[in-house]
């Protein structure tokens, strides 16, 4: 049993906004599927951190559900800028279950074990927010907390995924970043960046915690191995 993530898959497959248009994402459906399918069992997870659907409402959306759900493999879904198709737990767990949507499932204010370590995180917040932005800061940074407890209450080690970056060149978000200090956590992946911004992205150890970026585009389209 594996873990793997990969972020922001941006699929349009009932809304009129395809990311080929961009450089590097020609066929980019097409490719996440070959390289899925070579490295992700039925017996594996994925996590995918945000960005999912350009969907704006969530009926909208089952196209672009029912491809992820068609790849092997459970999958844990987190909240990304861009998808504003999300609405309450309730709604969004009641929708998957009426398409049969039976792989996949919420990280939100909860944890889910994957074998012997256990999923949390949230959506994050610009690491460069304005002063304006601090309640959404103080929410997500709360959110983050939660999930982690609920993560600690398992007795599974603690690995945390975000959307947003909490660290970014030289800039961190602290309200989030010391959500992961004080919890000791060790091992972040996040999305959110894309292209020539990669070049500044926080790969690797930074005061303690190892930071992965798994953005499709920067990681060739394919789930990056977790554990």
């Amino acid at each position: 049993m594996a873990l793997f993530a990969l972020a922001d898959l941006h699929l349009s497959l009932s809304a009129d906004k395809p990311m080929d248009v961009f450089r590097g994402w020609d066929n980019y459906v097409e490719r996440i599927s070959a390289n899925w399918k070579k490295i992700v069992t039925d017996e594996d997870t994925v996590v995918l951190p945000g960005d999912l659907s350009w969907a704006l409402k969530l009926e909208d959306t089952a196209a672009d559900f029912a491809y992820i759900h068609s790849l092997p493999g459970q999958k844990l879904l987190l909240k990304g800028n861009h998808d504003l198709w999300w609405c309450t737990m309730r709604k969004m767990e009641n929708f998957f279950a009426e398409k049969g949507f039976t792989t996949l499932r919420f990280v939100h204010n909860n944890a889910q074990p994957v074998g012997d370590v256990c999923v949390c995180g949230t959506r994050g917040w610009f690491f460069d927010a304005e002063s304006g932005d601090k309640k959404i800061i103080l929410r997500e940074a709360g959110r983050l907390e939660t999930s982690i407890r609920a993560a600690e209450e398992t007795g599974l080690e603690p690995v945390a995924f975000l959307h947003y970056p909490p660290v970014y060149d030289d800039r961190v978000c602290e309200e989030i970043f010391q959500v992961l200090v004080r919890h000791e956590i060790r091992r972040v992946y996040y999305g959110h960046v894309h292209g020539p911004a990669a070049i500044k992205a926080v790969n690797g150890l930074y005061e303690g915690i190892r930071f992965q970026l798994v953005s499709c585009d920067c990681v060739q389209f394919t789930p990056v191995l977790v554990r």
